[in-house]
């Protein structure tokens, strides 16, 4: 026992200032153990306790779970319901749509086949048009090239003097002989000094001819017109004066050979066979007019002289109407007579027609007289003189010849 508690009281560590023996640690130790087994027991009672707890939870969540899964599975349904609902009117609203698709697409093939027929049927309007086109345009083509060659031999025509002279005069000509009856003109005619003018207009009333000249120096025109063309103004220049000096020249021979006294008119006229040659005499060559004018010369155009030939048409018109006048008077004196013989006769036929009227009103009359006579015939009645007891004195009486009279009031008529 000594060895134990000797043994007990051997120390075994140091805390600090505090020596600890083997029975102080034994004594230390039980309580621990004790302490220990108490803390066991309690962690043994928690952990059941949160086993418990958890159980408890773990049962809560599962009928959370359960309830959720029910609410779930109900939602579920109800959207199964409505996913076919949906699909239903998915499905009719899919075959409404696509009847009406195919509603549009047979409307849009058909107007797209019928904007194709009409399409079809334009493009071949317009090119049966177009070809029409093309056909006037290579006629057109066709006179074009024909008017070029005429073009070509008129500009070899102009080129030769002569032959440019000769086309001056046939237009000259033909105006003349469009607007005047044969008669009133003489192409190439002699006057009395040996000269000959190109025309001579007879005019009326014995008054003396009208002189046209169309000798127009177109030599001088074209080398100042190829001239300007060329972009030289010095030769340009000279081909001026040049034709100002021709045009001059040919005014005074005018003026000298073909204006005598009683046989031709005071004035004349230069006949220019150009618009554009008389638009540009009047424009750059004023002092060639007013020379002119001063000669008693009148430059004209084409279309100045066949007004000009209207105007003369028409006075001649008038003289020959002023010449026809006493026959026209005497035609209507004429016809007054032939106007107051039918007035007689109608007036005559008037009085016969109306004697015809009074006959026949009175005709009327004694057809009605007869009418109403034999109507009043008609309704007569037969009598005697006396009634049937007189009978005897009435036949001693009566006419020897037996006939009864008869009571008929007269007509006053």
């Amino acid at each position: 026992m000594d060895e134990f508690s000797s043994a007990f009281s051997v120390p075994v560590a140091q805390l600090g200032a505090t020596t600890l023996t083997l029975g102080q640690l034994l004594s230390g130790g039980a309580i621990l153990v004790v302490i220990l087994l108490v803390l066991l027991v309690l962690g043994l009672w928690r952990s059941a306790q949160a086993r418990a707890l958890a159980a408890a939870e773990a049962a809560e969540r599962a009928r959370e779970f359960e309830t959720r899964m029910s609410e779930i599975m109900r939602s579920q349904a109800e959207m199964q319901g409505r996913m076919g609902t949906i699909a239903e009117v998915f499905g009719s609203r899919q075959a409404e749509l696509t009847r009406v698709l195919g509603d549009r697409l047979d409307g849009l093939s058909s107007r797209l086949g019928q904007s194709l027929t009409e399409q079809t049927k334009s493009t071949h309007e317009n090119l049966a048009k177009l070809q029409e086109r093309l056909a006037v345009i290579d006629t057109a083509q066709s006179n074009i090239q024909s008017l070029a060659g005429q073009v070509v031999q008129l500009q070899q025509i102009l080129s030769n003097k002569q032959t440019r002279g000769a086309f001056g005069q046939s237009r000259m000509e033909a105006i003349i002989a469009d607007g005047l009856p044969h008669g009133a003109y003489e192409f190439q005619a002699t006057l009395s000094n040996g000269n000959r003018p190109d025309c001579l207009i007879r005019m009326p009333n014995g008054a003396p001819d009208l002189v046209i000249d169309a000798k127009f120096p177109l030599e001088s025109w074209n080398a100042m017109r190829d001239a300007g063309q060329a972009g030289h103004p010095e030769a340009a220049k000279s081909a001026a004066q040049a034709f100002r000096r021709d045009v001059e020249v040919h005014i005074r021979a005018i003026a000298e050979k073909y204006f005598i006294q009683g046989e031709t008119q005071d004035t004349a006229f230069l006949f220019v066979p150009s618009e554009s040659i008389f638009a540009e005499i009047h424009e750059n060559f004023e002092n060639l007019v007013q020379r002119a004018h001063r000669s008693r010369i009148v430059i004209v155009s084409p279309s100045l002289l066949m007004l000009s030939i209207q105007v003369i048409q028409a006075v001649l018109k008038d003289v020959r109407m002023r010449e026809q006048a006493h026959l026209i008077q005497g035609e209507v004196v004429r016809l007054m007579e032939d106007v107051g013989r039918l007035d007689d006769r109608v007036r005559k036929l008037h009085s016969h027609f109306s004697q015809a009227s009074r006959d026949i009103d009175l005709i009327l009359t004694s057809t009605e007289k007869v009418t109403k006579r034999g109507a009043k015939i008609e309704a007569l009645e037969l009598s005697t003189d006396e009634e049937a007891s007189e009978k005897s004195r009435g036949a001693a009486s009566a006419p020897a010849n037996g006939r009864l009279r008869l009571h008929v009031v007269e007509d006053p008529d």
